[in-house]
Order: structure tokens, then sequence, then C-alpha cells
């Protein structure tokens, strides 16, 4: 059976790929060749973008289910943003919906700005406003790869990959613009 130290591993790994796809379209856009990764990719990002929130969902399942590990107060809100994504982005894929968007970065940035404010949390736990209860505190760090990848930071890769390739995917679709009168 594999344990969590591998699948903590794994997932970090998952992570970095994440991170630097991301990055990836960040410097797309700002060097101009936005449009060109956007119509190589366009096709499979809701796809990839399902692909994100379904592992997502899974990883988080398996860090309680098997491993233990108790979700506090902010892991559970975060989850209540990404298990939806899994079949809203299925859907989306399936039907090449490119205007789901207008419903899926929404989600995704409540649930990447939960997962950022928790692992500030972790790092400087005087942050905490009093949302963590003390029986499982939103400090408790489960885990830590490659010395900084925490549940948290996985939560945060996922949530801002699956809004990248939202965003990528949707790019040709013009009906999220706001048009003057």
């Amino acid at each position: 059976m594999i344990g969590p130290s591998t699948v903590s591993l794994f997932y970090a790994l998952l992570a970095i790929v994440a991170n630097l796809t991301v990055l990836a379209i960040v410097v797309a856009g700002v060097t101009g060749r936005l449009d060109a990764l956007s119509d190589r990719l366009g096709g499979t990002a809701l796809t990839g973008a399902f692909v994100v929130a379904a592992l997502a969902t899974g990883g988080s399942l398996y860090f309680s289910e098997v491993a233990g590990y108790e979700p506090c107060t902010l892991c559970w809100y975060q989850r209540i943003a990404m298990y939806p994504l899994v079949l809203v982005l299925g859907i989306a894929a399936w039907r090449s919906d490119t205007r789901v968007r207008r419903y899926v970065l929404p989600i995704v940035s409540i649930g990447a700005v939960i997962a950022l404010y928790h692992y500030a949390l972790e790092r400087v736990p005087a942050l905490d406003t009093g949302v963590c209860s003390s029986s499982v505190p939103c400090t408790l760090i489960w885990f830590q790869e490659l010395g900084f990848i925490t549940l948290p930071y996985l939560a945060l890769s996922a949530f801002l990959l699956i809004g990248a390739l939202v965003w990528l995917a949707g790019r040709t679709d013009d009906s999220f613009e706001v048009h003057a009168a």
C-alpha cells in the first residue's frame, strides 16, 4: 500500500508542475504569445481543468479518509469551493462550453483566497481571526514537502491552475466581455 508520505510527495510534484504551468501562461500573456498558446491548448484546457479539480478532490479525500488527516475549518471551506468544480468542469469539458468561466472563475477566486489565507496562517499563526477551532487548528501542518508545500499550498496551486486553464479556454468566447451600449 502506498503511504501518505508517497502521496504527499506526488501531490507536491504536481503542485510544482501546476505552478510552472500558471507561470508559463502568465509569461505568454506578458510576451504577447497568449493567442498562440490559446490556439494550441484552448481545446484541451477545460479537460485539463477538470482533471486538476478531480485530482485535487481525490487528494483531499485520500488525506482525510485514508491517511486520517482531520480537515480544519478552512480545509472544509476549500473543499466546498473545489468539489463542485469536478462536476461543473466535467460537464463543461464534455460540452466544450467555454462560457463556464462565468461560474467557475468566481468560485476559483474564493477558493484561492481561502487557500492563500490558510497557507499564510500556517506560516504566521498570529494571523488567526478566530475562524479556526482549537480541536483541529488551521495552523496544524500535516506534512511539508520540499520545505514549503503543505495541504493549503496544494489547494492554492490547484485553484490557480484551474483558473488559468478556464480563462485560457474561454479567451475566444467574447460573451464574457462587457460591452458598452
